[in-house]
């Protein structure tokens, strides 16, 4: 499976994630920041479900970090790759805003993770 077949709307996520205009940069940032990751997915032999599940947790990833951005000034101006360093680690990611359900955070968490390890092993080189 491609990026394109079980990611079709992937450029057009900073546009959804924004508060104004000034997020769309940010937001494509964090697309190209996503990719190598999302292009590795289906080489690990995940149900066409699971990789769905891992894209969801994604945007809901990157959409956090484009409204924490407005939280905290420092953010703001980090490098999108150390960014994510802030908001994801090896127990997983942040609390999302609005809550959502401790299932739902943990799921979520599970996607964290992997992208977590991913982002610290040699797998991102090939």
């Amino acid at each position: 499976m491609t990026l394109d077949q079980y990611c079709p709307d992937l450029e057009d996520w900073p546009e959804r994630w924004k508060f104004d205009e000034h997020d769309i940069a940010p937001g494509q940032a964090i697309v190209e920041f996503f990719k190598p990751f999302l292009q590795w997915l289906p080489g690990t032999n995940l149900s066409i479900k699971t990789l769905h599940r891992h894209r969801d947790h994604l945007w809901l990833l990157g959409g956090e970090l484009i409204r924490q951005r407005y939280d905290d000034p420092k953010l703001k101006k980090m490098p999108t790759h150390k960014a994510f360093g802030l908001l994801i680690e090896e127990e997983g990611g942040p609390l999302i805003w609005p809550r959502i359900s401790e299932t739902e955070q943990n799921a979520f968490d599970a996607t964290c993770r992997k992208l977590y390890k991913y982002l610290n092993s040699d797998q991102r080189s090939g």
